[in-house]
């Protein structure tokens, strides 16, 4: 009988980005969710960030998010990376833009690999690079009225 890692499911699938976008309207974790859907996957990890009412120990009172226009390439590359370093059968992330409430869905990210830990460390792999690399910038009002912008790169 052959390894289990011989079997094609424990490779990266020949097209595993399956949903990259930078968007204006709310996001969804059940499409992303839907995007890294794989036979072959034993695990799917599915990171959500969401509006917080603080930061730095002030009350968040509006943020809203903007991007460079090379963005979404900057974004595939990440993806990219990510899929070159792990098993991905399936790899998805979306970021939002525009104005957003305390609650509403900022960024969703999910992976699918052959096995858990795979699925875990390319996800916050994933996550992480998204959030140090991909020109995406955050402006925070406070509600005593300071503001601060925080770059994501």
């Amino acid at each position: 009988m052959a390894p289990i890692h011989d079997h094609p499911g424990e490779h990266a699938a020949a097209v595993p980005v399956r949903l990259l976008a930078i968007r204006d309207t709310p996001l969804s974790v059940d499409e992303v969710f839907r995007a890294v859907g794989d036979d072959a996957a034993g695990g799917i990890a599915l990171f959500v960030g969401t509006v917080r009412n603080h930061d730095g120990g002030q009350d968040v009172g509006a943020l809203g998010y903007s991007c460079h226009p090379s963005a979404e390439d900057e974004l595939r590359r990440v993806a990219e990376k990510v899929v070159a370093d792990f098993p991905v059968r399936a790899l998805a992330a979306v970021h939002r833009v525009g104005e957003l409430a305390v609650g509403d869905l900022a960024v969703v990210v999910a992976v699918a690999c052959p096995h858990r830990a795979e699925a875990f460390d390319a996800c916050r792999k994933l996550i992480d690079d998204l959030k140090h690399e991909v020109p995406i910038w955050k402006h925070q009002r406070f509600s005593d009225g300071t503001e601060e912008w925080v770059g994501a790169c």
